[in-house]
């Protein structure tokens, strides 16, 4: 048998090491100073057999018989110094010969936590540091990155200290589900399509409201969430924009969807969007009804629609395939009853249910700042009940919920599952897509929250500040590219990442786009500050900036840029990009001269007596000279002479006298030819 050490014989033994430790020194008399002690073979034999199992399968019961006597000894042996520093190491798992263990610790820890750990001076650590290339203070906090740098130093092993709860755990907590509670849910729709196919008219059709004429352009900026009644079932609708920039707005409706309405035109057919809807719908595995609209429209092919929906696998019935297609219009009301008794019926397939009596948990449709009401946030519960009063942990986000209102502004109590709301309380305007729990407390809410913010801190900086060598000649290489910062203030969070996810897909080799910062609410001065430091440039989505940014951006010349069109923006930016771009150039040949005679001055060099025979030559501009239709060499004018005379340039049909720069070896026939770079400017990236 070979040798073993204290640690792992208890292990094997599953007691712990100290207790092991205590039982061999004390009841053993075997001599071990520590857990990485190592044991003779014969001690381990004697060991195993008395604290190993039975022959009936039990394991023997010798510690616990010492139980009450190994715990007054360890607990006096603990006040010693040299035995606090083993209770310390005894559970962690040496790999080196001199006793070095395994250093836990959480995302961060100070420099000199961490030296206490190591048991070294605390200027030895930071010299370390210093070597790794990281500056810390002693009290200053270090990553785990770094500090596993610094224990490779010191050959020890780092480990992450694992978090006693949970925060999934936390936030999860639940009862299980009991059969009994499960009730039948309304069904979650989402209407889906290409940007003015008519996604919001067929909702007006079946709500009798009109949101389109409040909408900039015709095109819905938000995600809506609506709840109509139907033989008395209710059904929750989430309209998602159609245009390409809400591209991860359409993809957050499907995950949280049940039912996917896809709206295509029949005088338009299959678009750009129509394709990432149904991308977006076979990803999240949903249900899709295709709803043909504008069958009123002169130019509405129905057939023509089919035909292009097989090409994504989309076979409508009739033609023998499992999709509901289902030609309808907005406008008329043509078979608008019938499209929603087959929600009702798909739904009713489905077999939707959820237990209301848990604690509910859902997503975030939509978030904003309201002046007088504060952080607002749409929210659709997805599972249990959302009441008033409830604490709620939304992303980073924390808050009690003071009011809670309906899709059509009406207080509320208390919300179900498949319930859209609209809810005030949260300490800050979530994102939209976080998802929400009710959490038994507002302390523990805020506690998690805090969690959450500090994490994202951490990683943010990180990234912004620990360079390697590897980052570093990354950087240099890009010293080439040219970068256009952007801060994006919006009116809702949805916009702000539409926005910000279709500027920095405008990023070329060229000239790289990076939202410095995304926010909802007014342009602050704050935003300025931020805009006169980085050289960026604020773009405003359907806000303005308050009279102190406007004063501060026209002192710092700061450019502020406002619209209520997404595309407008795009487009603006895009423009900006192109004027950003280094121009391109056009070579333009100025003349030629042909050598006659060539002088050689001391002091001077060789000067060519030439003849122009085309164009004109140019003093300092740039010249090659070609032998047998060869270039010898490219240079510059260093001088241009008619006679004695310097002149600025000589034109065809005149002789000079000329001398080039860095080059003697000028021949008689050589031909000089003058030329130019002129910048032309980019139209396009």
């Amino acid at each position: 048998m070979s040798k073993i050490r204290v640690y792992e014989l208890a292990k094997e033994l599953e007691i712990s090491s100290k207790k092991l430790i205590t039982l061999l020194m004390e009841e053993f008399s075997v001599d071990v100073k520590n857990h990485m002690s190592v044991l003779e073979d014969e001690d381990v034999d004697l060991i195993k057999e008395l604290l190993g199992t039975s022959e009936d399968g039990e394991k023997k019961n010798i510690v616990d018989e010492y139980e009450d006597e190994l715990a007054e000894q360890v607990n006096n042996v603990a006040k010693k110094k040299k035995r606090k520093r083993d209770d310390e190491e005894e559970e962690n798992i040496s790999m080196g010969e001199g006793g070095s263990g395994v250093i836990e610790m959480g995302d961060t820890i100070t420099v000199k936590e961490l030296s206490e750990k190591l048991s070294k001076p605390v200027i030895d650590v930071i010299r370390t540091l210093m070597f790794t290339g990281v500056m810390a203070g002693v009290n200053q906090e270090i990553d785990f990155a770094t500090v596993e740098k610094v224990c490779e130093k010191y050959e020890c092993l780092l480990a992450r200290k694992q978090e006693r709860e949970k925060l999934d755990e936390v936030i999860e907590e639940e009862e299980e589900v009991v059969t009994e509670n499960l009730k039948k849910r309304p069904p979650i729709i989402t209407v889906m399509g290409h940007v003015d196919h008519g996604k919001t008219s067929l909702l007006d059709a079946i709500r009798k409201a009109k949101v389109t004429e409040s909408e900039a352009g015709g095109i819905t900026q938000h995600i809506g969430a609506y709840t109509v009644t139907l033989n008395g079932e209710k059904i929750t609708f989430l309209d998602t924009p159609g245009h390409e920039a809400f591209t991860a707005m359409r993809a957050r409706g499907a995950q949280i969807t049940d039912i996917v309405i896809l709206v295509v035109a029949a005088d338009d057919g299959i678009m750009p969007q129509t394709k990432e809807a149904i991308d977006h719908c076979k990803a999240a595995k949903v249900p899709m009804i295709v709803a043909i609209n504008k069958m009123d429209a002169a130019g509405a092919n129905i057939d023509k629609v089919k035909q292009e929906l097989t090409e994504f696998g989309l076979v409508s019935e009739d033609w023998g395939g499992d999709t509901l297609i289902l030609p309808v219009s907005a406008r008329t009301g043509e078979n608008v009853e019938s499209l929603l008794e087959m929600l009702l019926l798909t739904a009713e397939m489905q077999e939707l249910v959820s237990d209301a009596t848990r604690k509910a948990k859902g997503t975030v449709i939509e978030s904003k700042l309201d002046k007088g009401r504060g952080a607002v946030a749409s929210l659709l519960v997805q599972s249990g009940t959302l009441k008033v009063g409830d604490s709620i942990l939304v992303g980073s986000t924390y808050g009690r919920i003071r009011a809670m209102f309906d899709d059509r502004g009406n207080k509320i109590e208390e919300a179900g599952p498949s319930v859209p709301v609209e809810v005030l309380g949260l300490s800050e305007v979530p994102v939209a897509g976080d998802r929400f729990n009710v959490v038994k407390d507002e302390k523990t809410a805020r506690n998690l929250a805090e969690t959450r913010k500090q994490k994202l801190k951490d990683a943010s900086f990180q990234a912004s500040t620990r360079v390697s060598l590897e980052d570093l000649y990354s950087q240099i290489k890009e010293g080439s590219v040219k970068e256009l910062s952007v801060i994006v203030k919006a009116d809702v969070q949805g916009s702000v990442q539409a926005i910000t996810t279709s500027l920095e897909k405008l990023s070329t080799d060229d000239v790289k786009v990076r939202v410095i910062r995304g926010g909802v609410g007014a342009i602050t001065e704050t935003d300025i500050t931020l805009a006169t430091a980085s050289n960026a440039l604020v773009i405003g989505f359907n806000v303005r900036p308050d009279l102190n940014a406007s004063v501060l951006a026209e002192k710092e010349h700061v450019d502020i840029k406002s619209y209520r069109i997404i595309y407008d923006a795009i487009e603006d930016v895009k423009s900006a990009m192109i004027g950003m771009l280094d121009p391109e150039y056009k070579e333009v040949i100025n003349g030629k001269a042909e050598v006659r005679l060539v002088y050689k001055i001391s002091n001077v060099g060789t000067i060519a007596g030439c003849y122009v025979i085309d164009g004109k030559i140019l003093r300092n501009a740039d010249c090659r000279i070609i032998r047998d239709g060869i270039v010898i060499v490219e240079t510059k004018l260093a001088s241009l002479k008619r006679f004695k005379d310097d002149v600025k340039e000589v034109a065809k049909g005149y002789e000079c006298g000329l001398n080039v720069e860095r080059f003697n070896d000028i021949k008689d026939g050589d031909i000089i030819e003058s030329y130019s770079m002129e910048a032309i400017k980019r139209k396009e990236l």
